[in-house]
């Protein structure tokens, strides 16, 4: 299953041609997902929770959808959906006595606007964000949305969140070393350490 947009809680259905479904939201007809029965696809794109396309992936899923008689075709996104953040300035949410409007470094063109209710996030923290795209260990998946009515694009996480080993127990987001590079694809290996 591609999950290409988010669904927003409305109704969904389907359209099946061949060995391909398009899903789509039915009160626009916005598509929404694929789903690839193609035995062989199964096999070239294997693996549990998210699994990160390359262009060749990509171009085999649309000459799939293609072939299926679908007109649509997917576009590649190679940007990281975990990657370093550093927050580089935040102020408090005016809606909440909790949550934070933060601008955050991600390696993208601008900073982006982050939404977090973290204790412990701070200006210079460099941390974890998960970007539009990204499947959490849960199966929760991340789309730029708004909390309480202040638009956010992405999720700062805590380790837990993140399902690392030895996570500790105390609330908050995943303090990094500040030599770190922001905008790097998050590697847990070499990037965390409990």
């Amino acid at each position: 299953m591609l999950i290409v947009a988010n669904d927003e809680g409305t109704a969904v259905d389907f359209e099946k041609k061949g060995n391909v479904a398009r899903v789509f939201r039915q009160d626009n007809g916005e598509t929404v997902g694929w789903n690839l029965f193609e035995p062989k696809l199964e096999t070239a794109l294997s693996g549990d929770g998210q699994v990160e396309l390359t262009e060749a992936d990509l171009a085999m899923v649309n000459q799939a959808i293609k072939s299926a008689g679908f007109t649509e075709e997917l576009a590649y996104d190679g940007q990281p959906k975990f990657v370093v953040a550093e927050i580089l300035e935040m102020e408090d949410h005016p809606d909440s006595d909790h949550l934070h409007i933060c601008k955050v470094e991600v390696g993208m063109d601008q900073p982006v606007q982050i939404v977090c209710g973290a204790p412990n996030a701070k200006q210079g923290l460099k941390t974890i964000a998960a970007l539009p795209g990204a499947m959490m260990p849960s199966g929760s998946l991340i789309f730029p949305g708004k909390l309480r009515g202040v638009d956010s694009y992405g999720m700062l996480c805590s380790a837990r969140e993140l399902a690392l080993p030895n996570s500790p127990e105390v609330r908050g987001i995943i303090e990094l070393s500040d030599s770190i590079e922001a905008g790097q694809k998050f590697e847990p290996a070499s990037m965390w350490m409990a």
